[in-house]
């Protein structure tokens, strides 16, 4: 009678070989964190489309700088035209100071300038975007102008707004009318799976499996808890192991 070796007797029967048996483990645990990122992402969605509330006691929080329509052109035939169009270039900027400055250094010395607030312009790949919302008369309206771009070092074309004369900025208290809902319940859940992502250092393991590479986003970049307490001290490396040898087991039974 010829001996044979467990592998070579395991390819012989219908027994899942040892290779096998890790390799089965491991996929049934990459597919447990992709469950993981599911959950969370559907928890995240749930936080996300919670209604607002209306406060009992709005309060101010800076101020808001938008345009609106000159005295003169508001009075004239041309007013709702102009309002319009305004709807769609309209642009918003916050700031806690009424002043709307912003810290320059000029010289080794700390100067405030006062922030440009321009309307709306629109890229190449906008202005011919099906989706653009103007009107062929609002689109004479607008010039085509080359700038120099230092991100992509290179110059790129913008459609600007030829009469911005027609508007002027206006300064009013931002205020808070309304808050985010709080469900007590759904932060929990999503405060207990992060818990249990953190500590056991599965993040990156995550992010590799669903992106290909392992994002060190700031969101992420927490400390460490099981490098704070010894008692959470337990490996990646330890934890899978755990995990196999109770499937292994089961698989067993």
């Amino acid at each position: 009678m010829e001996n044979y070796t467990v592998d070579e007797y395991a390819l012989c029967t219908r027994f899942k070989s040892k290779r096998k048996k890790k390799r089965l483990v491991k996929e049934d645990f990459e597919k447990q964190l992709i469950q993981l990122r599911k959950l969370e992402v559907e928890l995240w969605k749930k936080r996300k489309d919670l209604p607002l509330v209306p406060l009992e006691i709005p309060y101010q929080k800076g101020w808001q700088r938008n345009f609106k329509l000159r005295d003169d052109i508001a009075r004239s035939n041309e007013a709702p035209f102009y309002r319009e169009l305004l709807e769609k270039i309209n642009t918003w900027q916050f700031s806690p100071e009424k002043s709307f400055k912003r810290k320059k250094k000029r010289k080794r010395r700390n100067v405030y300038v006062e922030k440009i607030q321009t309307v709306k312009e629109f890229s190449e790949w906008e202005w011919r975007s099906p989706k653009l919302e103007l009107t062929e008369k609002e689109k004479m309206h607008f010039y085509k102008r080359e700038r120099w771009c230092s991100n992509f070092k290179r110059y790129k074309i913008h459609y600007v707004f030829n009469e911005p004369w027609r508007y002027v900025l206006r300064v009013s208290p931002y205020m808070i009318t309304h808050t985010k809902m709080v469900d007590s319940d759904l932060e929990s859940e999503i405060q207990l799976l992060d818990n249990y992502i953190v500590n056991h250092n599965l993040r990156n393991k995550i992010n590799r499996l669903i992106h290909g590479s392992s994002y060190k986003w700031s969101y992420y970049e927490k400390e460490n808890p099981k490098e704070i307490s010894p008692i959470k001290n337990k490996s990646l490396h330890a934890l899978y192991q755990q995990y196999a040898d109770e499937m292994i087991e089961n698989h067993g039974k």
